[in-house]
């Protein structure tokens, strides 16, 4: 086991100062649940303290003298204690698991809302299965700090207190030297305890990382990568690596604490020993009965067994601790896009009788007026321990690598803008400052006039309706993935929404129609149908801005023809901004702006930017010019019918062709195939 060596950045660490205050704070809900769970802890250290003093007294008044009654009696007593020492224990186990669960579900859900308002710059940075791990590892061990481990410590501590009373009150001389044994089991404790607090934290950290490696290879895109590029193997090497680490962590944490308890044991034994050696001379000399050194002795095992599992307390209240201090690691992370104070709505609603999917609500101008804007680095907005990706060299945030420089445009309302440019301009840059997923640097963003930092992120976000050039799409039903933007919608709002994208034809031969399961992020679907749905969810939003970067470069014709026919339905009476990506979207625009280098080099439309002659010209011959021909044949008929993989009705006459991932039928005019599966010439 040589996978595991310790990062210093991680184990040298140091919980912050107010961690234990602020853990308070999330016990306070639960006042009542702790108050009657330590009444029942303290009842319980009183049975504990008890049954050693009746086994002295049955000893003592009982047998030795020969009295039955005494004996009968004092069983008696014992064995009630036994029956109400049970009822105790589970009034504890139900009292901290109603605290424990529910501090569980405080952070978590705490935590999962926090996370929701990051900007989407802590999205592109945080690995996922980093930010599920302080969902489930962290919030858990957090957990353990007010359950079992505050079982431990208030009964060990209670029970601590009751046997050192007990015994000074039968022998000051055998308790004082118990008394100067206990140092031995304090400071091995405190030393172990602080090498497992850093273990702990980078056991945590290795976690994430082997949790994060799952994440990225369990999902259809990079199950796809791997398999595609032919790394299965590397990849099972990455894996056995990583989780490697966490085997020998867990091995160094088990031998570290399975060595305290050993010794902790091994001197608790020896004190019993010196403890009957002094304490049987003392009976010899008639100072005390042999009842009193047999409940003397077992209260002595009471004494150190209370020091040994506060000793181990120690541990697992370090680890709930390191474990507390990850999660408000995550809480302290300020988020980047907040509403301002006094923020006020958008005044731009979806119509109040809004049954109609595609109706859409008031528009109104996009202005950008003298924006800048460079990307947040990533002390900005995330953590290091979430990325676990460390780089050599800071990020570097000067005003050099800004991605936009001084940009001012006017979108008009109801009318369809489009952004063009080389790759990596800044146009998509552009429409997410409209949407507010980033703040510009100087400058201000405006919609209807008002600044959107001055307005309400609910408002502003069901005002603008966007759809990005890889729908995504939610492993579940189709109709609740477009119940997703209204869940509301009837079920004629969903027909009448997906009609209007030109996808209802195709849901409406499925087997399960509308409850057809997509698949991990809509692989299930075929690219164009992906962006149809996510079109019939915008037309169901019916916002009044529409942000669009056209998916439609990597479609088939058919599949074009039909995205294309939905993007009119989704435009008409809309402020739109699109990255036009097709030669018929960029001649349909009231507007071209040309981005280049995150400035707009001209604007205008198609016909004027032609004629300048100028950067669009030259674009237009680079990449627009040959889709002419293209364009020019698409007819305006339906687009053929075709099924994505395993969705297709069985007994369908039409044979796979083309992609083999689709179920396609004939051509728009064409017959069917031949018996033999192939199609007859025009």
């Amino acid at each position: 086991m040589h996978g595991f060596t310790t990062d210093p950045s991680v184990t040298k660490q140091r919980l912050k100062r107010g961690t234990v205050r602020r853990i308070a704070g999330y016990a306070r809900p639960y006042r009542s649940n702790l108050a009657i769970f330590l009444l029942a802890a303290a009842l319980d250290a009183v049975i504990t303290v008890t049954n050693p003093v009746l086994l002295g007294v049955v000893i003592d008044k009982g047998v030795l003298p020969r009295r039955t009654g005494v004996v009968l009696a004092v069983a008696a007593a014992v064995a009630g204690l036994a029956l109400l020492d049970a009822f105790l224990g589970l009034a504890q186990r139900f009292y901290t698991a109603r605290v424990g669960q529910g501090l569980i579900y405080d952070l978590r859900t705490q935590v999962f809302g926090h996370v929701q308002r990051q900007p989407l710059a802590f999205f592109t940075r945080a690995q996922t299965g980093s930010l599920v791990s302080r969902l489930n590892s962290d919030v858990i061990g957090a957990q353990q700090a007010l359950t079992s481990t505050l079982v431990s410590v208030v009964s060990s501590t209670m029970q601590l207190i009751l046997v050192l009373v007990t015994m000074l009150y039968f022998s000051w001389l055998v308790t004082v030297i118990a008394l100067l044994l206990i140092p031995m089991f304090i400071i091995p404790a405190r030393l172990v305890g602080r090498r497992l607090q850093r273990l702990t934290r980078e056991s945590m950290q290795l976690d994430a990382a082997m949790g994060s490696t799952m994440t990225e290879r369990f999902n259809v895109a990079g199950a796809m990568l791997v398999k595609l590029f032919g790394r299965p193997r590397e990849e099972s090497s990455l894996f056995a690596e990583r989780a490697g680490k966490v085997r020998d962590i867990g091995v160094t944490q088990a031998m570290y604490g399975s060595a305290l308890f050993i010794a902790l044991t091994l001197l608790a034994a020896l004190s019993t020993a010196v403890v009957y050696g002094v304490g049987g001379d003392l009976v010899v000399h008639g100072a005390f009965q042999v009842g009193t050194l047999v409940s003397l002795a077992l209260l002595l095992n009471r004494l150190y067994g209370p020091i040994t599992s506060l000793s181990n307390v120690q541990v697992s209240v370090m680890t709930a601790l390191v474990s507390f201090d990850r999660v408000f690691e995550v809480l302290d992370l300020k988020p980047l896009i907040e509403d301002r104070p006094g923020a006020v709505p958008l005044p731009l609603a979806r119509p109040a009788n809004g049954s109609s999917a595609g109706t859409p609500a008031p528009a109104a101008d996009i202005v950008f007026d003298h924006v800048s804007f460079r990307y947040p680095a990533a002390s900005e907005v995330s953590l290091a321990s979430l990325e676990s990706i460390a780089l050599a060299v800071p990020e570097r945030t000067d005003a050099k690598i800004g991605v936009l420089h001084d940009v001012s445009f006017t979108a008009p309302a109801q009318q369809l803008t489009a952004l063009v440019g080389p790759s990596g301009a800044g146009k998509t840059t552009i429409t997410h400052l409209v949407s507010r997923m980033y703040d510009p640097d100087q400058g201000a963003v405006r919609i209807g006039g008002l600044d959107i930092r001055d307005v309400t992120q609910e408002s502003l976000h069901d005002a603008v309706g966007v759809v990005t050039q890889d729908a995504y799409l939610f492993h579940d039903t189709i109709r609740a993935n477009l119940g997703y933007a209204r869940p509301e919608a009837t079920e004629q709002d969903l027909i009448e929404a997906c009609q209007a994208a030109q996808i209802w034809d195709l849901i409406s031969v499925l087997p399960d129609g509308l409850d057809t399961i997509v698949g991990d992020r809509g692989y299930r679907l075929s690219g164009g149908e992906k962006q149809r749905v996510a079109l019939a969810r915008l037309l169901l939003k019916a916002p009044a801005i529409v942000v669009l970067d056209e998916a439609t470069a990597h479609l088939d014709s058919e599949s074009e023809a039909a995205v294309q026919q939905a993007l009119k339905t989704a435009l008409a009476g809309r402020t739109s901004l699109v990255i036009a990506h097709r030669l018929s979207t960029i001649r349909e625009a009231d507007q071209i702006l040309v981005i280049d280098d995150g400035r707009v080099r001209e604007r205008g439309t198609h016909e004027e930017l032609l004629a300048a002659g100028e950067f669009y010209a030259d674009l237009y011959r680079t990449q627009f010019a040959r889709q002419e021909p293209a364009d020019a044949d698409l007819g305006a008929g339906p687009p053929e019918e075709h099924f994505p993989p395993h969705l297709a009705p069985l007994g369908r006459p039409w044979p796979w062709r083309g992609d083999p991932g689709r179920l396609s039928g004939p051509p728009p005019g064409r017959p069917p195939p031949r018996p033999g599966g192939s199609w007859p010439p025009r």
